[in-house]
């Protein structure tokens, strides 16, 4: 095995242990969502075991992440990104980052319905940054029920009861920032439901 294969394997068991954490996930957590032994989890991320293709492919489905990134495999001299689009919840979500951990950032689309859906506010452990492309984003937030159209960003806690959809049928586009951590961007809703910057 030549010196830079070695250099990857070494740095794999850092570099899940430094995802999960910045995930909040625990072991046991992580051990119940893929089926791998916490004992088999913690030796991987100690660098007692070596990582295995049946190991790392549950954590990469897991973590939402490329096999490639999950180990930090070298990059080949191709600069082109394969964009895999994500659906899920009636929506599409192009993801636009490929580090794993972190603020993660996707293209969101919300397809055009003849009706417009009712709100069914979720909520989560993170923080939020949205920015509308195109048409009219509904975005219902607690209490308030707010429009933005294209150009307007806001950003909230997704502790609070939260929910994104098209304003009239029509659909949406818009970019999203995500961090579990709670990791704030820099733009805010103002209290008049307009975005400022």
């Amino acid at each position: 095995m030549d010196g830079e294969t070695e250099d990857v394997l070494d740095a794999v068991g850092q570099r899940l242990r430094a995802l999960r954490r910045d995930r909040g996930i625990t072991l046991a957590d992580l051990a119940a969502t893929t089926g791998v032994s916490q004992s088999t989890l913690s030796r991987l991320e100690s660098g007692q075991r070596r990582a295995t293709l049946e190991l790392l492919l549950p954590l990469a489905r897991t973590y939402d992440v490329p096999l490639d990134d999950l180990v930090g495999a070298p990059r080949t001299g191709d600069p082109r990104i394969h964009l895999k689009p994500i659906r899920r919840f009636g929506m599409i979500f192009v993801p636009l980052s490929r580090r794993p951990g972190g603020t993660q950032s996707f293209k969101m689309i919300i397809p055009a319905r003849p009706e417009p859906l009712e709100p069914t506010p979720q909520t989560h452990e993170g923080f939020e940054w949205l920015y509308v492309l195109n048409g009219r984003l509904r975005l219902v937030l607690g209490e308030r029920d707010l429009t933005l159209t294209a150009g307007e960003a806001a950003e909230f806690d997704t502790s609070l009861p939260h929910w994104l959809g098209s304003a009239d049928g029509g659909a949406v586009e818009l970019l999203i920032l995500f961090d579990v951590q709670g990791a704030r961007a820099h733009m805010r809703a103002s209290p008049s439901g307009r975005s400022t910057a």
